[in-house]
């Protein structure tokens, strides 16, 4: 059982944080009391707003005596109910460590706080002539964010998910002791991955302070290809035929038409093509324009001889800005098509997407309700929306979870996972215990336990 915060507690929070930066009651705005998708709701007893790692040592050091839970928080555009505190307690702000403290040319790093935006790293990053690959839909997220997910995107295809660019992590233990894993260095062989555990742990291990992130050198060119098809099966039927082909595309987006006139009518802004009922959305880099123009023609060529009803070069920065302004705003044009969603972010292996898109069409079907998708086709990161529209409580929670058991059953069927970017959290547990099972969420408990033996650390989350 957890301690409830007394009076002492929130003095003893304000002398270590300061009067302005510690709210209570309805000082706190109820927008902290759910994430993006708003499916699961509570109240922190307490919202503090954190601006250094010695600070949150103090604080959790209190937590810790205290017995006290807490649960720390970005920008709260999560899925899945991660940085929710569903046990009340402290609920730890950090947008404010939002410094870049330093630009390392040399070994191609730079070290930020937690709450630099992914749009503010990845603008400062092209400034000095650098790349900084991940690159998730959502770009106010924050970094510590990206990180506690292991947040992957459109650029993994080529470069990898966020995992693959953290060199080393300043955390701050549940018992307040403040730690450096992993370093700045290339490679690492010294004893078990605590830095790669931490990733991906969506804040249920220790919080995240600092990070040292591998950069790469910016590509001279970027072109983007939307290719059209007749059907969704014959456009990602063409996505195994690109990759097994000798050019490497940077993304390989799918996208339906209804989900583009979603966006159309969202954004007010038109798509460069919206008859055809499927499109896949192409980009290259590279550092030479011949090079760059040699990968897209292939791939065009190749479309086109499979297939495609046309191949689009989107080579100019006012059609770059409409296909991906149009296809970053997916999410959030879905969700203003409906009354509530619920989202489905499975990862199946890639010659596998078109069974489980036909599969989701079905169930459709099978229980009258709506399920747009759309999806990284390049790495089969599927994500598919549960739209509820005029449902009413009792049909909407029954439709819903009889759609997501056989959803995350086929998925495992086919040799697919719970979640390929957005975490697991609060809402998705159960599925990821029906995966594994019993042994493999035993060991996840007991490195839990070995983390934070008092379970005061984001509670009820992933594995609990």
């Amino acid at each position: 059982m957890y301690n409830v915060i007394s009076a002492k507690d929130i003095d003893a929070l304000k002398k270590i944080s300061g009067e302005n930066s510690v709210f209570t009651g309805e000082e706190i705005n109820h927008d902290y009391s759910h994430d993006e998708l708003g499916g699961i709701e509570k109240m922190p007893d307490v919202l503090v707003r954190v601006h250094t790692t010695e600070e949150i040592s103090q604080i959790m050091k209190l937590a810790y005596d205290r017995n006290i839970p807490v649960t720390v928080r970005g920008s709260g555009t999560g899925l899945v109910g991660a940085a929710v505190a569903v046990k009340g307690g402290i609920l730890l702000e950090t947008t404010g460590m939002n410094k870049i403290i330093e630009l390392d040319r040399d070994n191609l790093t730079v070290t930020v706080q937690p709450g630099v935006l992914l749009m503010e790293l990845a603008a400062f990053a092209e400034e000095n002539d650098f790349l900084y690959p991940p690159d998730p839909g959502e770009k106010s997220a924050t970094i510590g964010g990206n990180i506690s997910t292991n947040a992957g995107g459109m650029r993994a295809v080529k470069y990898g998910v966020t995992r693959d660019y953290v060199r080393e992590l300043t955390v701050v233990m549940p018992n307040g002791e403040i730690m450096k894993l992993g370093g700045k260095v290339a490679k690492n062989s010294s004893g078990y991955s605590l830095k790669d555990l931490v990733i991906g742990s969506e804040g249920t291990l220790a919080i995240i302070t600092e990070a040292v992130l591998k950069l790469v050198p910016l590509p001279k060119v970027s072109i983007s290809l939307l290719v059209p098809f007749p059907d969704m099966k014959s456009a990602l039927e063409a996505v195994p035929h690109i990759i097994r082909s000798k050019v490497t595309p940077t993304a390989i987006e799918y996208m339906s038409r209804d989900t583009i006139l979603f966006s159309e009518s969202y954004l007010g802004k038109k798509f460069p093509d919206t008859k055809n009922e499927a499109y896949i959305l192409l980009t290259f880099d590279g550092n030479t324009d011949e090079q760059v123009e040699n990968d897209l023609n292939s791939v065009a060529d190749l479309c086109l001889s499979i297939g495609a009803l046309d191949a689009y070069i989107v080579d100019t920065e006012e059609r770059k800005k409409s296909v991906w302004s149009a296809r970053g705003a997916f999410l959030e044009a879905i969700k203003a098509s409906t009354t509530e969603m619920d989202e489905c972010d499975v990862v199946v292996p890639g010659n596998k997407i078109d069974e489980f898109i036909v599969f989701t069409h079905k169930l459709s079907e099978k229980y009258n309700i709506r399920i747009p998708s759309f999806g990284h086709a390049g790495d089969g990161n599927l994500h598919i929306y549960i739209c509820r529209d005029d449902l009413d409580d009792r049909q909407w929670q029954e439709k819903l979870s009889l759609c997501f058991d056989e959803m995350y059953k086929k998925a495992e069927e086919i040799g697919g996972l719970v979640s390929g970017e957005h975490g697991i959290g609060y809402a998705k547990k159960e599925f990821l215990k029906k995966q594994y099972g019993d042994s493999h969420i035993a060991l996840m408990q007991g490195i839990k336990k070995v983390f934070d033996p008092k379970n005061i650390l984001n509670p009820e989350k992933v594995c609990f």
